[in-house]
């Protein structure tokens, strides 16, 4: 975007890990998809909860009371975030803890031969739970990916379609390649068979704009941790959805209060009032940058503009950096980028692998020069290791960008891999 200036001194400025060192370099933490850093006023608002107003909910006193109007506050946030009504949002351990109890939910009013589809570029947090409804004797099958360009393979997901589907879970971005999936043309083919949509944001979550309403899901899951938070899953429940399930909880025969009927047990205070931290830096991103998207802007207010704001703020800064390191590893011999290719919608994720190395041996190398790359399969395991054939090699290298992410950090990295491709 001509003109754009992303202001990265205030926000690094508020990140104290950025100062850290290794074996003299300053650390370049590339490790954002696997959780990114977390800035200081999420801390500061999680100290507040456990020093001022600990307590359960549903006491007469202060600080119970403090409790429920900060878990309603945090509601109200993540309803800005996604687009919904604050009693569509719930929070949960993780989101491969609410996906399950997700399907344990559903599968209650599932018969056996009835179908759920799940697709080969998920993360097992969205493959797993449905795959133990076999054990029901539901049918699952898996969407096929197109290699040529590592996107989901529509014509293999309309002939998986029937009127047994139940439910289909889709990935909104692969963890792995940074795939962008196309979940709004998917979940409208869903629902004309009857099938309920649970969509997986967690790694699209950090780098796009989410908006619930506008693809027209019935679930969606992330994890806050993966955007400057704690570790905490949160759920999008379409309320009239979610007002028909028969939840898995304490009070089984309590299934009348949304969203706390998918809330097991006392939810984690603390943590979800960081979670809500991690929203508001997100708006104040968006509130020092929204004069450059006044064009997307249109029609939106309050916290709900800002968020967008801060979210396309995001995009917009990480995306030339991750096409720069495409482009300059993609020239360096020996090195396979997966990915689709350029022109279609990705995250700033950037996975490879090198000809004849073990990727674990390529990330021990970067973190020794205080790069910090992941390496594996990251629960991406059936397009690693079964798709792509990759686990005899390590899996996939790694390097995924984050807002607080700088023009050095790739270059260093670049460098770096370069080095090692000459050892």
């Amino acid at each position: 975007m001509n003109g754009f200036d992303f202001d990265i001194d205030y926000v690094r400025e508020q990140f104290p890990c950025l100062c850290k060192t290794v074996n003299g370099k300053p650390a370049a933490f590339l490790d954002g998809p696997g959780g990114t850093q977390v800035p200081r006023r999420v801390v500061d608002r999680i100290s507040d909860y456990l020093y001022y107003r600990n307590a359960n909910a549903h006491g007469c006193y202060k600080t119970s009371k403090e409790t429920e109007a900060l878990h309603s506050e945090a509601r109200e946030t993540f309803a800005a975030f996604f687009n919904c009504k604050p009693e569509e949002v719930a929070f949960g351990e993780s989101s491969s803890g609410n996906n399950f109890k997700l399907a344990l939910a559903l599968v209650r009013d599932m018969k056996p031969g009835d179908e759920v589809i799940i697709t080969d570029i998920d993360h097992e947090c969205n493959r797993s739970p449905w795959r133990t409804l076999q054990e029901h004797g539901i049918i699952v099958k898996s969407v096929k990916i197109d290699l040529e360009t590592y996107t989901l393979d529509i014509e293999d997901y309309k002939s998986k379609l029937s009127n047994k589907t139940k439910v289909v879970a889709i990935n909104w971005a692969s963890n792995a390649t940074g795939t962008v999936t196309d979940v709004k043309t998917m979940i409208e083919m869903a629902h004309a068979v009857g099938a309920l949509t649970v969509i997986d944001a967690v790694h699209y979550a950090p780098h796009k704009v989410i908006d619930v309403k506008n693809i027209g899901t019935d679930f969606l899951i992330c994890s806050a941790y993966k955007f400057f938070g704690p570790h905490v899953g949160v759920v999008y429940a379409k309320a009239e959805v979610l007002d028909k399930v028969r939840t898995i909880r304490v009070l089984a025969d309590d299934n009348t209060m949304v969203p706390e009927k998918f809330e097991t047990g006392t939810p984690n205070f603390e943590s979800i009032c960081g979670c809500a931290g991690a929203i508001d830096f997100i708006a104040d991103l968006g509130s020092k940058h929204e004069k450059y998207f006044k064009e997307q802007l249109t029609g939106l207010s309050g916290k709900r503009k800002q968020i967008v704001a801060g979210m396309l703020a995001i995009d917009t800064y990480e995306e030339p950096l991750a096409k720069k390191l495409r482009k300059e590893l993609s020239n360096i011999e020996g090195i396979t980028i997966y990915g689709p290719p350029e022109g279609y919608e990705r995250t700033s994720t950037v996975s490879f692998t090198i000809a004849g190395k073990n990727s674990n041996d390529v990330a021990k190398f970067l973190a020794e020069r205080g790069i910090y790359v992941w390496d594996g399969d990251f629960y991406a395991i059936e397009i690693t290791n079964h798709v792509l054939k990759l686990g005899s090699q390590g899996g996939l290298v790694r390097v995924g960008l984050a807002p607080y992410n700088t023009i050095d950090d790739i270059e260093r990295t670049i460098k770096a891999v370069s080095d090692f491709c000459k050892l």
